[in-house]
């Protein structure tokens, strides 16, 4: 049976869910906290029972945007698949996701894209967790020979550099009808396939030049 919700939690849920409209209508930049007060149909002095400042808010609606995102991750790594499907899962699943909320709003979606860059230190702890848990991923398939002469954190890196349009909201913006997920498919068996610290002669010798 759920906890019931006292009137402090419930208030906070209701006013999670105003600005979630106020960002999905203007964007964060014109949102105040007496917009967001007057939507709530409350005194700003009142709405500081609920949130401290508006960065607090702000930071609860950040929790409450990528708590399903957060949840996937989870999922996925705790299954019981093998690395290189357990790689793909983990992008796949978000990136559907949010694929699915930039067709149903672009408008909001770009407002969202705003959001994360006016308030990147509120958000910074999600993308950390996400490294959390793509070096789980790493770790597995290491043990299973690949990413060879690569440490964890160099493997990371550059998988984070490969698969950036795929989880950064700001970049697959731009090129959404682009992207899809038979090419991550592709993009993460070149990770399973070719990544590794051996120079296979593509790193030049002595700087760069024409052919």
């Amino acid at each position: 049976m759920a906890r019931p919700q006292t009137d402090i939690e419930a208030g906070r849920e209701a006013l999670i869910g105003h600005v979630i409209e106020l960002i999905e209508e203007r964007g964060n930049s014109a949102m105040t906290v007496g917009d967001i007060a007057s939507r709530a149909g409350m005194s700003s002095a009142n709405l500081y029972r609920y949130f401290d400042s508006k960065e607090a808010l702000i930071e609860a609606v950040a929790e409450h945007w990528f708590q399903p995102k957060v949840a996937i991750m989870e999922e996925v790594v705790n299954s019981d698949l093998p690395p290189r499907r357990k790689m793909y899962e983990f992008y796949a699943r978000r990136f559907t996701r949010l694929k699915d909320e930039w067709a149903r709003d672009p408008i909001a979606f770009a407002n969202y894209v705003e959001l994360g860059k006016e308030n990147f230190d509120l958000i910074r702890s999600y993308i950390d967790l996400g490294d959390h848990y793509l070096a789980t991923i790493i770790g597995e398939a290491m043990a299973d020979g690949h990413f060879a002469g690569l440490s964890v954190d160099e493997a990371i890196s550059l998988v984070n550099q490969m698969t950036n349009v795929y989880t950064n909201i700001g970049s697959m913006e731009q090129i959404m009808p682009r992207l899809n997920t038979d090419k991550l498919a592709m993009i993460v068996d070149a990770v399973f396939d070719g990544l590794s610290a051996a120079d296979r002669g593509a790193k030049a010798v002595s700087g760069l030049r024409a052919a």
